[in-house]
């Protein structure tokens, strides 16, 4: 219990810090904020107009793929709000810096990880639980169903850890982060709609091999009963042996890490 309150009050310092970065420049933290916000206007129009005149999407009303397209961005913004700084960990392995991340008495995983929230994604989360708390009432959930989406949410986030600890560890091995995390943000997009709209083995590739489906899709699917217990089983454990691996591969990235004083 000290040591979760040592690194919550570590993650707190760095958060606080990162914020005020932020904040310095106001024109350019209003426009990136604006930018966000439209981004998810327009989309969530574009499904609104789509369904319109179709009324169904691979069996799903309009509700129902809101709730895919908001479960989605939900999970989506609260990763990038927790794990930002895996966006800037290149520069430091290339100037060098990382040697002094692996030197100083913080874990060098969570300070790579966890080392700065961003605000940005802070201010729009609240407004996005809001809608999913809205959308999913109109669907009339069970306490049953509402327990799995919740459980199948935290699920998610616990497969993004595993995957950016993974592009993390390719930093490391090949110094390539940017291209790596713009290949999984462009895996994710794929679940903005319901997977059931992708057939033959796209839907199989996107749900047991690259389990972007599980993480983003699974959840709104349980809300909707959809998933049975068996089904939620299955998905905790593809998250805990996703998270897993990851911790190893960092691990291995580790060792074959050359410092810049080598």
């Amino acid at each position: 219990m000290k040591t979760v309150f040592r690194y919550s009050k570590i993650w707190w310092l760095m958060s606080k810090n990162a914020f005020l970065a932020v904040l310095t420049q106001r024109v350019g933290f209003g426009i990136f904020l604006l930018g966000k916000l439209l981004r998810f206007i327009f989309f969530f129009g574009f499904i609104f107009f789509l369904l319109k005149g179709t009324n169904r999407l691979a069996g799903y009303d309009l509700n129902q793929t809101l709730l895919f397209f908001l479960t989605f961005s939900l999970i989506d913004t609260l990763s990038q709000f927790f794990f930002r700084e895996v966006y800037r960990f290149r520069p430091q392995v290339i100037s060098g810096n990382f040697d002094l991340v692996l030197v100083k008495p913080v874990n060098a995983l969570f300070r790579s990880l966890m080392g700065g929230a961003d605000i940005i994604d802070l201010v729009t989360i609240p407004p996005l639980i809001f809608a999913v708390a809205y959308i999913g009432s109109l669907l009339h959930p069970g306490i049953l169903h509402a327990t799995y989406y919740i459980l199948l949410v935290f699920n998610g986030l616990i497969l993004a850890t595993a995957f950016h600890i993974a592009v993390l560890a390719l930093g490391i091995i090949t110094l390539e982060v940017d291209y790596t995390i713009m290949v999984y943000r462009d895996l994710t997009n794929f679940t903005r709609f319901p997977i059931d709209i992708y057939k033959g083995p796209a839907k199989g590739i996107l749900t047991f091999l690259i389990p972007v489906g599980v993480m983003m899709a699974f959840p709104a699917k349980a809300a909707l009963g959809l998933i049975s217990f068996s089904g939620v089983v299955w998905s905790v454990a593809l998250g805990v042996f996703a998270l897993f691996l990851a911790l190893r591969f960092w691990n291995f990235a580790l060792k074959k890490y050359a410092s810049a004083s080598s």
